[in-house]
């Protein structure tokens, strides 16, 4: 199981990134748009001025039952420990334990 700060520190990332994901994307579009070199420096700075965690890069994918970071696949929400344990109690439709 994770740390609650963690997962609660996940979750205050997951709302600054919606809150200044338009401001972002506007910003962004800016930038791309940009034609001298003075532009692009000032859109920089606009977007450095926007808080660290508000980027889509700084949040982690999570475990929905444990909060484990690693060993996460995307196609179940899951770690690799809660999914092998729903396999194995045949949980998870499709899935088998493979042995050869």
């Amino acid at each position: 199981m994770a740390k609650k700060s963690m997962i609660e520190r996940d979750k205050k990332r997951y709302k600054l990134i919606t809150k200044y994901a338009q401001k972002r994307e506007k910003i962004l579009s800016n930038l791309k748009s940009a034609k001298t070199l003075e532009e692009i420096f000032e859109t920089q700075k606009k977007i450095q001025s926007l808080p660290t965690n508000s980027s889509k890069t700084r949040l982690k994918r999570r475990c929905w039952k444990t909060g484990r970071s690693r060993g996460f696949y995307r196609d179940f929400g899951l770690s690799r420990h809660v999914l092998r344990e729903m396999m194995h109690q045949c949980l998870i439709p499709g899935l088998v334990k493979s042995s050869w």
